[in-house]
């Protein structure tokens, strides 16, 4: 694993859903004192400057992290298991939106739907090849088309995070398609 991509995988774990094994502590809406973070990362003996964390923020494929206007705080957009106080603005999806997965998991979300597990919402993808490389994480992938205006039109709210990633609480069986 690429030194990068190590401090993005601590970034993500710290950010998102255990900030105190890095003393940290997060705002109401999830960011972090970036000196204290830097502090932390030096204390996992990765790479603990300014330019190196600038650059792991810029270039992480998912758009995963962001930085305050001053730079002085970071926090991870979207996909945590700690509390957090979203500042998302509610938004009407597109008809379909698409969530990538593996065909060892269609028959329990063909019954039971997309849940959030772990996370606060089902995070879904605008177009077909964002889920697909998200599906590929984990072998290879099967694409659901989610009826994402029939959701949003039986009541279910959809934020969109400022990376493109689009959030839901669930998806319940019958707004769910596979892709062809």
């Amino acid at each position: 694993m690429t030194t990068d991509a190590q401090i993005s995988k601590t970034l993500s774990y710290w950010l998102r859903h255990k900030p105190e094994d890095a003393s940290l502590t997060l705002s109401a809406e999830g960011w972090a004192d970036v000196d204290l973070v830097l502090a932390a990362l030096d204390r996992k003996a990765l790479p603990s400057d300014w330019e190196r964390l600038l650059q792991v923020v810029e270039t992480s494929d998912k758009s995963r992290f962001e930085l305050s206007g001053d730079g002085a705080r970071i926090r991870a957009r979207q996909g945590h298991s700690v509390a957090v106080e979203a500042d998302w603005k509610p938004m009407a999806p597109p008809e379909q939106l698409y969530h990538g997965t593996v065909e060892r998991f269609w028959e329990s979300i063909r019954s039971e739907g997309l849940k959030p597990m772990k996370r606060h919402h089902v995070h879904l993808s605008a177009d077909v090849e964002t889920a697909r490389i998200v599906g590929r994480r984990r072998g290879e992938p099967v694409i659901l088309a989610v009826d994402a205006r029939g959701l949003a039109d039986a009541g279910e709210p959809f934020f969109v995070t400022s990376n493109g990633v689009w959030l839901v609480k669930c998806v319940p069986p019958q707004f769910l398609t596979k892709h062809a």
